[in-house]
């Protein structure tokens, strides 16, 4: 039987995180998944950015759709035609 503990920590010196639990033995083996939660995701937008070609490359691309030079392909036509 898995028995599951729910318990908020605080990440200490050198990235040490304490958990004191009391209902386990000194020794037992036990399983710690760590979820951070205060964790910034960036979005693809801020990572392409990031790089001076991709940002270079990505300005390109909105001043394209801005000028109205969009190619559109049938991805069903381009599989058959191309994998």
């Amino acid at each position: 039987m898995v028995n599951t503990i729910r318990q908020k920590a605080i990440v200490g010196k050198n990235g040490k995180i304490e958990i004191s639990q009391s209902q386990f033995k000194e020794g037992a083996s036990v399983e710690v998944i760590i979820l951070n939660d205060s964790v910034e995701i960036e979005d693809e937008t801020t990572y392409l950015l990031k790089s001076e070609a991709n940002k270079k490359q990505l300005l390109k691309s909105i001043e394209n759709v801005k000028q109205g030079k969009i190619v559109s392909i049938n991805l069903e036509d381009y599989e058959k035609n191309n994998l």
